[in-house]
């Protein structure tokens, strides 16, 4: 990614379409730095689930305590479709760049809100409630996030390194990953438990809130895409756009889908780890950590790679491995309940999963005019994910509970990935040089 200016030039994939210099490191940081803050946001809940839940609902089991505290969690996926559809229509029809400020000040008013809430021994039921609010207003925000930041990524990126530059979207899902178990880690090695347990989760939030002021810095110095110029349309975001995308859109949720159930999957490892394989704490951390270094390295391969050989086999071909490594890589985890095995396996999920991840939000951007890019690719994110991601850990947990089953994650993970890549075969190709490639072949 070199240096990039005010000025536009031509790509030879382009039937003469001007397109930006490519982005840089700094441009691209901005972009993802929000969706990189809700990830470590989801990364410390999880692997803190259980002391939260004991911070907000004591006097329960422990497995009730668990239970709402990953409802809690879950309950601003209600209010993400919302955010979603307000500030991705406010981005196009105002600008990429003031709402991905809006999206990232609400995230920090969000955990800092309940990084700083009291727990239930000291204010009782204001507790729980406050808990709750700070998640819909978290919800909301992240909500709003992925659909400006995907337009703009593909508006400012040249057409030959859309899937590579894009991949960063989901790449930063991996570096807070990694971050928060790293973080979770360091807490558990230099307090003791009790210290870990009260103060442990609330330290880990406060330290996600220190990039708040400048991510809001250097997202203001971004350029405006929105208005740059695009293929030629009278087509305007009415009801007909919006039905026209419609087989895009349902293909988007089955793959979405898909990804957003192997995401929670795996964030929750931690927490499965702990409870359920009664690993301990530090090599449970250990899990968050193996699964954001190997999603960094495999979403951006992924990305690169959809821009060598196209969106469709660089997700088809990893998701198919992925489907096949499930069952054994959890059968490992839970014959030898050993920290070296979760490692291993995590590793081995994490990698075939992201690398498939690094072209599906690419792909469904690319697919949308415009006038709706930024609502309808947040709106269907935020939606699905809602629906899915939203219920997944809760829907584990209580699997297992009421199975005696430690392997039901990887049942549900099969099932859902078939879904995602029936989805992808029905998918058509949208990289810019494979599409130009296949105009070649069949010109007179």
């Amino acid at each position: 990614m070199r240096a990039a200016s005010g000025e536009r030039v031509r790509d030879t994939l382009t039937t003469g379409e001007t397109v930006p210099r490519p982005l840089s490191r700094r441009q691209v940081t901005a972009a993802v730095i929000g969706n990189a803050l809700e990830f470590y946001d989801f990364t410390t809940y999880t692997v803190f689930a259980v002391d939260i839940g004991e911070a907000f609902f004591p006097g329960h089991t422990p497995f009730i305590r668990l239970m709402l505290s990953l409802m809690t969690f879950g309950v601003g996926f209600v209010t993400r479709p919302v955010g979603a559809l307000v500030i991705g229509a406010f981005a196009d029809r105002v600008g990429r760049r003031p709402a991905m400020l809006l999206s990232f000040a609400l995230m920090g008013v969000a955990i800092m809100g309940l990084a700083s809430t009291p727990g239930y021994v000291r204010i009782g039921l204001a507790a729980p409630i406050l808990a709750v609010v700070f998640r819909m207003i978290q919800g909301f925000a992240l909500g709003g996030e992925l659909g400006p930041v995907m337009a703009f990524l593909i508006e400012a990126s040249p057409p030959r390194h859309r899937g590579f530059v894009g991949s960063w979207q989901s790449a930063s899902q991996s570096v807070a990953s990694l971050v928060g178990g790293a973080v979770g880690l360091t807490l558990a090695a230099a307090l003791s438990p009790h210290l870990l347990h009260a103060y442990g989760w609330r330290a880990a939030f406060w330290l996600g809130a220190l990039v708040l002021p400048f991510g809001l810095v250097i997202r203001r110095a971004l350029p405006e895409t929105l208005h740059h110029s695009e293929t030629p349309s009278s087509v305007h975001p009415d009801r007909a756009t919006i039905l026209a995308h419609a087989p895009v859109l349902i293909l988007g949720v089955g793959v979405i889908m898909c990804f957003t159930t192997s995401t929670y999957v795996r964030l929750y490892m931690t927490t499965y780890a702990a409870t359920t394989l009664h690993i301990a704490a530090g090599a449970a951390y250990g899990a968050s950590v193996v699964n954001g270094a190997a999603g960094i390295v495999f979403t951006l391969l992924g990305g690169w790679l959809s821009d060598r050989i196209g969106r469709k086999p660089a997700m088809i071909a990893p998701l198919a491995a992925y489907l096949a490594a499930i069952y054994p890589a959890f059968w490992l985890i839970v014959r030898n309940h050993d920290p070296a095995t979760l490692w291993i396996a995590t590793g081995v999920i994490s990698a075939l999963s992201s690398m498939s991840t690094g072209a599906a939000l690419i792909w469904l951007s690319e697919a949308l005019r415009k006038e709706i890019r930024s609502a309808a690719t947040g709106g269907v994110y935020a939606i699905t994910v809602a629906v899915f991601g939203g219920v997944t850990q809760p829907l584990i947990a209580w699997l297992i509970q009421a199975t005696h089953q430690p392997l039901a994650p990887a049942f549900y993970l099969m099932a859902a990935t078939l879904v995602g890549l029936s989805a992808m075969i029905a998918m058509t190709e949208t990289a810019p040089g494979r599409l130009a490639a296949a105009a070649l072949e069949t010109a007179p």
